[in-house]
Order: C-alpha cells, then sequence, then structure tokens
C-alpha cells in the first residue's frame, strides 16, 4: 500500500501549530489543521492509569503526537517512557513538545514502524496504543496526510499493535489499546497476539447512541475477564457527564 507523502516540521511556520494545556503542568504541540488529540487517547490513558501498579517502564506504541504516553506518564512521577511513531510529523511534534516541558530525561522518542522488531527489543511493565481502526477499503482516506495515517489502517491494524506489545510486555505487564466498539477484530486481534483480556470498557459518545470506542486491557497470563459498565461523555442534552469530568481530571469514576 502507498503510504501518504510525509510532512517536515522544518517545511511549516510557527503559525501552523497550537500549543495546547493536556493537565496541570504539561502542554502539547498539535498541527491546527491536522491531527488533534481526542477522547481515545484520554480513555486509554486513563484506564492505563488505572490498571498499572507503579510501572518502571512505559511503552506507548504509534505514539503519534504523544498524548496518549505523557497523560500516563503524568500519573506516574517515577517511570520513564518510550514512544514509537512512524510517520515523521506527529514523531517531530512530539519531540518538541517533549522539550517544550523539559520531558528528556524521562522520555525516549523513536522514530519508526512499531512492526519492526530491532527498533526497541526492550520489555515494559505497561504498554499503550491508540491505534487507527478505518481500514482503507471502509473509508475515504484524508488528503491531509497526518490525519489520513492517524484514522486509516495504512501500516497494520489492532493485530499488529496487539503482536507488537505481546513481544515486548513482560510476563507480569498490561497492555491498554483503544479499539472500536463494534469491530470483531480488537478482542480476536488481543487473542491472536496471545494475550488475555482481563477488562473492556466501553465508551459511549453520547447517551441515545451505542458505544463508539473499547478499551481493552489485556496480560500474557490467563484472567478472569471483566466487562465494564460503559462510560458515558455526553448526556442526552449534549452535556458532560459526571463521569466523563472524572476520567479527564484522573478521578475515581462517580458510583452508579
Amino acid at each position: 500500500m502507498t503510504q501518504p507523502t510525509e510532512i517536515d516540521i522544518n517545511s511549516l511556520s510557527e503559525d501552523d501549530f497550537s500549543l495546547d494545556q493536556i493537565n496541570t503542568d504539561w502542554y502539547l504541540y498539535q498541527l491546527k489543521k491536522g491531527h488533534r488529540f481526542s477522547a481515545d487517547d484520554i480513555f486509554t490513558a486513563y484506564i492505563a492509569s488505572q490498571h498499572a501498579v507503579n510501572p518502571n517502564t512505559l511503552l506507548d506504541l504509534g505514539a503519534g503526537i504523544g498524548t496518549v504516553g505523557l497523560l500516563t506518564l503524568s500519573r506516574f512521577p517515577n517511570t520513564h517512557l518510550t514512544m514509537i511513531e512512524a510517520q515523521q510529523i506527529s514523531h517531530q511534534l512530539a519531540k518538541k513538545t517533549i522539550a517544550h516541558n523539559q520531558l528528556e530525561d524521562r522520555v525516549r522518542a523513536i522514530h519508526g514502524d512499531i512492526r519492526n522488531q530491532d527498533l526497541c527489543r526492550k520489555k515494559f511493565d505497561l504498554i499503550t496504543g491508540s491505534p487507527p481502526y478505518i481500514p482503507p477499503e471502509r473509508g475515504v482516506i484524508s488528503p491531509h496526510p497526518q490525519r489520513a495515517a492517524c484514522r486509516m489502517e495504512l501500516r497494520g491494524s489492532i493485530i499488529d499493535y496487539a503482536k507488537a506489545a505481546s513481544l515486548r510486555l513482560k510476563e507480569d505487564g498490561v497492555f491498554v489499546v483503544c479499539f472500536a466498539a463494534g469491530d470483531p477484530r480488537g478482542p480476536k486481534g488481543i487473542q491472536e497476539a496471545g494475550l488475555y483480556c482481563s477488562l473492556r470498557q466501553d465508551v459511549i459518545f453520547r447517551a441515545d447512541l451505542p458505544p463508539t470506542i473499547s478499551i481493552f486491557v489485556a496480560q500474557k497470563s490467563p484472567c478472569n475477564f471483566n466487562h465494564a459498565p460503559p462510560i458515558t461523555i455526553r448526556d442526552a442534552q449534549g452535556q458532560w457527564t459526571k463521569s466523563y469530568t472524572a476520567v479527564r481530571n484522573f478521578e475515581p469514576l462517580p458510583k452508579g
């Protein structure tokens, strides 16, 4: 498959970027007209922070501009993050963000394809991923190369993320990944990679709609499976729910 044309950060001006706050301490560089961080990233980081116990090492696969990895890292002050991203502009933006927040001692950004085992042979306590989940034949590929690669499965799918995670996960490690809720390839891909799913957390974007995404938690050993009650982002009137506010603030979900 032909990959989209790469964008180089040196060909852009400062007017092409925005610098946006992602938590109380850190800011993130994004393209104003490119891919922007989303609820997928927030929920992946939130579930990861709830299901990992003081990880020393964190790997974010297909890290994009760094949102999932950095949001997760912010919950663990003694953790080191490695990010792998194939797309040049997203990798460059992530490095710009790392430097802005003075995180060079805690974050390593690698430019390359997650399917390349030689890029990183370490084992990690916690691995996260928020892969694209639209097959090219099922959607319209954006003319903007960064958006195209972030939405469409141009460099593999959930099975590639799960296999990449399985190869780099410690025996007692945790893998947390986001995928389309209605697509059976999510749990199937995790299983094909030799991992066992312990949690499925569905997310409803609006109360009158079916779940849009699911966050899966997986590990290497057989385990009990829990399909958690869904979390709704907006109620029927379009207002944020208390549950979503808790997720954004990385707080426990309200009871009931």
